[in-house]
C-alpha cells in the first residue's frame, strides 16, 4: 500500500539554500511507494498547525526540514498519533538528528526515510509543554534566547554568542526534588536529556536513550575560566559524565525550582515558571532512524 509524506519545510532555519530541497527529494524519495507534498512554514509556530492537519488527515509520515526547532514544532504535534516523524536535518545543530544517526547529507537523509526504519522514542512533558531532545535552564537557554535572534546562524553563530556571553552570565540557583530528595546548589547549566546531545557532537548527557523510559538531569556547576578547555573537549569526547565538574542523575519524574525563568526546548527559547514538574512519556512518539 502506498504511504502519503508531508515535507514540512523551514525557508528560514539552519543555513543553506532551501530551493535546492524539492528536488532532491524527487530526485531521492522512493516514490514507487510514496506520494508526497510539501508545505512551507509562514511563520513560528505555523509547522505545529501544518502537521496536525496532516496527521489528522490520515498522512502516514510527516517530515519535519529544519533545524533542532522545526523538529520540535513538528515532532511533538505528533506525539500520541499513529503519523511518523522523520527528519531531514538542514539547522545549525540537529541534535536529535544526530542523536537517531540520521545522515546529516541532505539526500542521503531523504534515502534514509525510504527504509522505513522506525521506532517508539519516549518525550518528555514540563508542565504544560512537551518536548523531544533536551531542555535546558541555564547558560544553554540564556545561549537559545540570544541566537533566536541573532543575524548570524551556524556554528559560528552559537559560537560568537557563547564567548560573547560567558564572561558576563551568573549561575542560577537551582532546587532539584528527585524521589522526595532534595539538592539545592547554582549551576551553570541545568538540562534535561532525553537524547543525548545539543547539537554539532557537543554531548551534554552521552548515555541517554530516547526508548529506556527514563531520563537524565545534567547539571554542570560553577567553574574557573581556566577549566573551560578542559570542560568542553570532554563534552565534544561524549566524556563529559567523567568531569568533576558535572553529575548527572536519572529519574522518571522530578521537580524543578528555578531563580530565572528562561528555558530552552530542543533548542527553542520559552519564558518558564519557576516551578517545573518534569516527567517522560514513554514509547509516545514513532519517529523514522538512521542505521
Amino acid at each position: 500500500m502506498r504511504q502519503k509524506i508531508r515535507f514540512i519545510i523551514n525557508p528560514k532555519s539552519g543555513v543553506g539554500r532551501k530551493n535546492l530541497i524539492p528536488g532532491l527529494i524527487e530526485e531521492h524519495l522512493d516514490l514507487g511507494r510514496f506520494d508526497y507534498d510539501i508545505v512551507y512554514t509562514e511563520y513560528r509556530r505555523h509547522g505545529k498547525l501544518i502537521a496536525k492537519e496532516a496527521a489528522e488527515s490520515g498522512y502516514d509520515v510527516v517530515c519535519a526540514v529544519g533545524g533542532d526547532g522545526s523538529v520540535h514544532e513538528v515532532g511533538t504535534t505528533l506525539i500520541g498519533t499513529d503519523t511518523k516523524l522523520a527528519i531531514v536535518p538542514a539547522g545549525s545543530g540537529n541534535g536529535l538528528a544526530r542523536h537517531l544517526k540520521i545522515p546529516m547529507d541532505i539526500a542521503s537523509a531523504i534515502k534514509c526515510i525510504n527504509e522505513n526504519n522506525a521506532i517508539k522514542m519516549d518525550t518528555v512533558k514540563v508542565n504544560d509543554k512537551s518536548f523531544l531532545g533536551v531542555a535546558g535552564y541555564g547558560f544553554d537557554a540564556v545561549i537559545a534566547k540570544k541566537f533566536d535572534t541573532h543575524t548570524k546562524r551556524g556554528l559560528r553563530g552559537y559560537i560568537y554568542l557563547i564567548f560573547k556571553e560567558f564572561f558576563k552570565y551568573n549561575p542560577i540557583n537551582v532546587s532539584i526534588d528527585i524521589d522526595g530528595k532534595v539538592k539545592t546548589l547554582p549551576v551553570v547549566l541545568l538540562t534535561v536529556a532525553n537524547s543525548s546531545q545539543f547539537g554539532n557532537g557537543f554531548a551534554i548527557s552521552p548515555k541517554s536513550d530516547v526508548t529506556d523510559g527514563k531520563l537524565e538531569m545534567c547539571i554542570l556547576k560553577p567553574f574557573s575560566i581556566w577549566s573551560a578547555p578542559s570542560i568542553i573537549y570532554r563534552f565534544f569526547r561524549k566524556t563529559s559524565d567523567k568531569s568533576r565538574f558535572t553529575e548527572i542523575l536519572s529519574f522518571k519524574n522530578a521537580k524543578i525550582h528555578l531563580s530565572e525563568k528562561i528555558a530552552h526546548y530542543d533548542g527553542e527559547p520559552f519564558d518558564v515558571k519557576a516551578d517545573l514538574n518534569v516527567s517522560v512519556v514513554p514509547q509516545s512518539l514513532n519517529v523514522l532512524i538512521g542505521k
